[in-house]
């Protein structure tokens, strides 16, 4: 069965490969995902995984298609990927010592038939000082992330805990994603136990 990653983040590719999915294709998703601004952060990062799985499904109906959207949430507002540094900044000034929510939704479809959920983590931030939110800026890390912040790379001087999937911080929650494919035939843990066999 073919596997597409409708996504381009670096973070998602590793963790496919990382459950045994390996070959799969990698075409992002490439339309303007719209959604409610009213819609809570699950049901926002839920309709936008649905629909970045639907663009991609619909040029290649033969594949099984895995999408994802990410979110943070704090104070009622949902923090996404911030567009300069100064956003980013903010980003980091408003998570600082406090807890906030990561929203990942996750969507897999094969053809018409599709399967959507999310999980929820909660993270709390140490305090932050003006000089460690301009250093993290600094290293370009916060660019390409929701929240302002990578779980799996220097943002993890940030943390001092989590509540939840870990991997659903990084942007694709790993455990529900393995239950849902199961339900499309493609079983992750058959299929590291029998390369396991193989080797």
């Amino acid at each position: 069965m073919r596997i597409i990653l409708a996504s381009q983040s670096p973070r998602r590719r590793e963790l496919l490969e990382r459950m045994g999915l390996s070959p799969f294709d990698v075409i992002p998703a490439r339309g303007e995902e719209r959604a409610d601004p009213a819609l809570s952060p699950a049901r926002l990062v839920e309709a936008l995984s649905r629909q970045k799985a639907a663009e991609v499904a619909a040029a290649h109906p033969e594949a099984l298609v895995i999408a994802a959207d990410t979110v943070v949430s704090i104070d009622g507002l949902v923090l996404g990927k911030p567009r300069s540094g100064a956003e980013a900044a903010r980003m980091l000034a408003r998570l600082s010592g406090r807890e906030h929510t990561v929203y990942t939704g996750v969507t897999v479809r094969l053809g018409d038939r599709a399967d959507t959920g999310h999980e929820a983590a909660a993270v709390r931030f140490r305090p932050l000082s003006e000089a460690d939110i301009a250093h993290y800026v600094a290293t370009g890390e916060p660019m390409d992330k929701a929240g302002a912040y990578g779980i799996q790379g220097y943002g993890a001087m940030l943390v001092e805990g989590i509540d939840g999937d870990y991997y659903n911080v990084m942007g694709l929650p790993v455990c529900r994603l393995a239950r849902m494919l199961a339900g499309f035939g493609l079983d992750p843990l058959a299929l590291a136990a029998e390369k396991e066999r193989r080797a």
